[in-house]
């Protein structure tokens, strides 16, 4: 009776044992229905339905993503994912939905805290300003280095320059390529590749759908 009673408290020990020590879990491997993960170390193969000897249990699985429930909550995780039993999930990724107006898509934003109206331009290389935009958010270009770009109009000069900050909506990416010509175009900035380059675009109809990307 007394070996039964110790045998059942060394049992109910090690299962607290389990759950008061954080899960370390790696997604390492996505598959249709299945998921390879590591857990505290040790490499688990997972069907959908399964429950590891941790208690991670997979309730989905494709090659992109898979949805892992620890403790009776679900969250979604890409390959690689590094989680943690005491971890907050992973928030969304950042989205900007933009339309048309007069065929282009026009946007506020803002480049090292100022407020700039930027066109999405897929054909620009990197960001661009005119001069009066740059003096006007501080940037001391002429110290750059130089290129010629063609404008709409002539041969211009343009100054490399790196954006400490840009956001558009949500979005917000540091240490961005930009170029600042020195002339009065483009009238109004350009949001070029630098920057949608970084960005996952999708367009439906007439709207243009920028995220962040993982």
């Amino acid at each position: 009776m007394i070996k039964s009673r110790l045998l059942a408290v060394i049992i109910l020990l090690n299962t607290q044992a389990v759950w008061s020590d954080e899960l370390q879990i790696v997604v390492v491997g996505l598959f249709a229905d299945h998921a390879v993960v590591e857990i505290n170390q040790k490499q688990r193969i997972l069907s959908v339905g399964k429950t590891s000897p941790e208690g991670v249990k997979l309730i989905s699985a494709t090659s992109q993503k898979a949805v892992l429930e620890l403790k009776g909550k679900q969250f979604d995780y890409v390959l690689g994912s590094h989680i943690g039993t005491h971890y907050t999930p992973p928030v969304a990724q950042p989205i900007v939905n933009l339309w048309p107006t007069n065929g282009m898509y026009i946007t506020p934003g803002s480049i090292n805290g100022f407020s700039v109206n930027f066109i999405v331009d897929t054909g620009a290389s990197t960001i661009a300003l005119n001069a009066d935009t740059a003096r006007r958010l501080g940037i001391d270009y002429l110290k750059a280095p130089q290129i010629a770009v063609k404008t709409a109009s002539k041969i211009e000069i343009a100054y490399q320059v790196k954006l400490d900050q840009v956001q558009v909506g949500t979005i917000t990416l540091y240490n961005v390529d930009a170029m600042v010509i020195d002339g009065s175009e483009p009238s109004v900035a350009l949001l070029g590749m630098s920057f949608l380059g970084q960005l996952d675009m999708q367009r439906t109809d007439n709207k243009l759908q920028l995220k962040k990307k993982f």
